[in-house]
């Protein structure tokens, strides 16, 4: 039964907009519901940011294409082929520049660096929402992780990706920088997954964030930090900048596919993470033991605290 009261900025009969009102269909309680906002009450309009109902309609079209309901696992098989295929690939193509000297060693390492973390991000929302997609889609880093510790112990040869990815040609280098970063991207992908915004911060700080720091520190970095005459400031404010840019568009595009939701306080969070994991690269503690695993510990522990 519906019951009206007067209320006291309720429109009098003799106004033009009472009828208009009145001449209105009267929605039910559940239709009204299913078009409530999340920004507004259930009288007001969806907004550009909010109509829950659209949101749950996005969501689950999103799942509709990438869980393939009883298929999930093969799917999800053929998705961790697919992901490992495209980072062998650009592995390879790294590889092949670096055999051809097209850019300098250290510029090579680092676009490597930059562009295998990134990349993998892109290509999970390809998996399903199975138990097993998040571990499928570790498959590729987590081989990488065996094959940094064979050519680091000297076991497997190749002198091509060893140039590709180590600072002097030492192939014992692997065992340090390139073990700790793979062994970073395989734990936010089997652990933390894509509903976790560590897992953004995590990635996009220690590829986009450690990486660009490197390329702008080396062109732009004449004035050194106070505390660390190995660092600059261009440097690290690149990779904060960087890192931060990087995990606000991973947040956009996950919140597209209905996996995490975009907020200020998310952003904010973000900015800390950026901060915390720059402050803790710059210090010379990072180049003593190294910013592939200064800077993702950092990430994990600040990103734990306040995302």
């Amino acid at each position: 039964m519906l019951i009206v009261t007067s209320h006291p900025f309720s429109l009098p009969p003799s106004s033009p907009h009472y009828t208009r009102l009145q001449s209105r269909h009267l929605r039910s309680p559940t239709s009204a519901a299913a078009s409530t906002s999340s920004f507004g009450p259930p009288s007001l309009p969806c907004r550009r940011r909010g109509c829950a109902a659209d949101r749950n309609r996005r969501s689950t079209a999103m799942a509709a294409v990438i869980s393939p309901g009883d298929g999930a696992l093969a799917h999800d098989i053929v998705s961790s082929a697919v992901t490992a295929g495209v980072a062998l690939g650009l592995l390879r193509l790294f590889e092949e520049l670096a055999k051809r000297g097209v850019f300098e060693q250290k510029l090579n390492r680092k676009l490597v660096h930059i562009t295998i973390g990134m990349v993998f991000l892109l290509f999970w929302p390809l998996f399903s929402s199975g138990r097993y997609a998040p571990f499928l889609a570790a498959l590729a880093p987590g081989v990488n992780i065996l094959r940094m510790l064979l050519l680091g112990l000297g076991i497997m040869k190749n002198e091509a990706m060893v140039k590709s990815m180590s600072r002097s040609g030492d192939h014992r280098e692997l065992l340090k920088g390139p073990l700790y970063y793979a062994t970073t991207i395989t734990f936010a992908t089997s652990v933390l997954w894509r509903t976790s915004p560590i897992a953004i911060a995590l990635i996009c700080n220690l590829c986009a964030g450690d990486g660009i720091a490197d390329i702008v520190g080396r062109r732009l970095g004449r004035e050194k930090l106070p505390y660390n005459p190995n660092k600059s400031y261009a440097g690290s404010v690149a990779m904060a900048v960087a890192g931060f840019l990087a995990s606000i568009g991973y947040m956009h595009y996950f919140h597209t596919f209905g996996f995490i939701e975009e907020s200020w306080y998310t952003a904010f969070g973000f900015l800390v993470v950026s901060v915390a994991a720059t402050l803790v690269e710059s210090h010379p503690i990072s180049t003593e033991l190294d910013d592939n695993l200064t800077v993702p510990l950092t990430a994990f522990l600040v990103g734990s605290l306040i995302l």
